[in-house]
């Protein structure tokens, strides 16, 4: 059966037969969307997250959650998580990063909002997810060494990279502090602006409770878009004055932005090493000047010495083609 086909037959079972349906720029997964417009004036997003690389389950789960708790998710109109389809609200086309593009002077009035989301989400019961534990903040920077560190033809010592990362994440790691339901991918192009100055999450599907630090580094340290440092300093500023935070927090801020940008670096180069998507190699500039300020904390410069020791300055802004082409 076509996927086509497949579509067809879940619209009709949705109650939605005789919708026409056109396919949306993907994303960096194997999902694909496709908006709906059905017969009697409806209109939808499907999302089809087939299996077996995919599994629309936990994004059912964790919408259910939001909604449950006064976020705005879209609202879910049918589902089929065995085949891999979820027909949901369409938030439409504006996403904040182009919004502001546009629109730089409402810049800091959308952060703000965006911000204070995280503010409502610290404060929420946590969600029913998996921990964002050492193993897997482990799992995640050890894509540096799976893949940018081959690509780019560097040695390294294993058992080192990972002793200098339980020994920097140990203060966040375990299961005595507190902790807060983590989206993972908050960022401008994952906030879409609604009527009446809502905005709407989308791509949360990999949640995990963790530490409240790390969506507030996903979007003041976007890995696609620059955000001004000013703007950073006072969104982060604006955070620590309205939620419930300790003095370790702009540390573990730190800590997390290190953690998480090392971690694109190696998706980055994954993509396109892996998937052909060469595109996701123009922000790695982006990630290493991002990683390098948060290597400039104090308490990181463990990390920071293994960093400079093993991939030199130099080195950090010279593409992984270059390194292929030679």
């Amino acid at each position: 059966m076509t996927v086509s086909q497949k579509i067809e037959g879940f619209l009709e079972k949705a109650g939605w037969q005789g919708s026409s349906y056109a396919p949306l720029a993907g994303d960096a997964s194997f999902r694909r969307y496709y908006r709906v417009s059905g017969s009697n004036g409806q209109h939808g997003m499907l999302m089809y997250a087939p299996p077996p690389h995919e599994d629309p389950r936990p994004f059912l789960h964790v919408t259910e959650y939001l909604l449950t708790n006064d976020f705005r998710a879209p609202r879910i109109f049918a589902e089929d998580a065995a085949e891999g389809f979820v027909l949901l609200e369409d938030f439409g086309d504006c996403r904040m990063r182009e919004h502001i593009d546009g629109n730089p002077d409402e810049e800091l009035s959308i952060y703000t909002k965006a911000v204070e989301t995280l503010v409502q989400l610290e404060k929420a019961p946590v969600a029913d997810v998996a921990p964002y534990d050492l193993s897997a903040y482990l799992r995640e920077v050890r894509l540096l060494t799976e893949w940018y560190m081959p690509a780019m033809g560097l040695a390294f010592e294993a058992n080192e990279f990972d002793a200098l990362w339980e020994a920097a994440l140990a203060p966040i790691s375990g299961p005595e502090h507190r902790q807060t339901t983590v989206l993972r991918d908050y960022h401008a192009e994952n906030i879409m602006l609604l009527p009446a100055g809502q905005q709407g999450l989308i791509d949360y599907q990999d949640a995990l409770a963790g530490h409240a630090a790390y969506d507030l580094v996903s979007i003041l340290q976007d890995a696609r878009r620059d955000v001004p440092i000013a703007l950073e300093t006072a969104m982060l500023d604006h955070y620590c004055a309205i939620a419930e935070t300790n003095a370790d927090f702009r540390y573990h801020y730190a800590l997390l932005g290190a953690q998480r940008n090392t971690k694109i670096i190696g998706i980055f180069t994954r993509l396109w090493k892996r998937d052909g998507k060469d595109r996701y190699l123009d922000f790695l500039p982006r990630m290493w000047g991002l990683l390098e300020r948060d290597l400039e904390h104090p308490e990181l410069q463990p990390l920071k010495i293994w960093f400079d020791a093993q991939i030199p300055h130099s080195i950090r802004r010279t593409s992984p083609l270059q390194v292929v082409d030679r």
